[in-house]
């Protein structure tokens, strides 16, 4: 049977998952678009999403921020709807060979420590900066990095 969070994202496939829970595609049903569904049972010994939410909340309109699209709870689980983005540093470190030139190194730089330096100017630590914790956008904004995964 098909889930429905939030009302409107209908779940597709499993992408992620850690100890916070799980992240899945999603479809929104009334206009199609795609997106990123993390999900957390709201009865976990430490609940963070909610805590994730907020954060993204007050980061919203900095440059490499995801949109939050929705936040809530949805039976048992706390639910997270950010805009899909694409493949991590990590991600593309091993599709390169686990090589990045020195160029790739200084562009992405360029754009990793101003994430780094907005989440400060916030008044917050981001405390798990690794490649994992950056993703690059998709489409138009495939060239844009952004940092994900506030939850710590």
């Amino acid at each position: 049977m098909e889930r429905i969070v939030g009302g409107k994202y209908k779940l597709g496939r499993k992408i992620g998952g850690g100890s916070f829970g799980e992240i899945f595609l999603a479809t929104h049903v009334d206009n199609f678009e795609i997106v990123a569904v993390k999900i957390e049972n709201s009865k976990t010994k430490h609940p963070q999403l909610l805590y994730e939410a907020k954060l993204y909340n007050i980061l919203q309109g900095g440059s490499g921020i995801a949109n939050t699209e929705w936040c809530g709870v949805d039976g048992d689980d706390n639910v997270l709807v950010l805009d899909l983005l694409g493949p991590s540093i990590e991600d593309l470190f091993v599709y390169c060979g686990r090589r990045f030139s020195l160029k790739t190194v200084l562009m992405l730089a360029d754009q990793m420590i101003p994430r780094i330096e907005y989440v400060h100017s916030k008044g917050f630590l981001h405390r798990d900066i690794k490649p994992d914790n950056f993703l690059m956008g998709l489409g138009r904004k495939a060239n844009q990095v952004y940092i994900i995964d506030f939850g710590l």
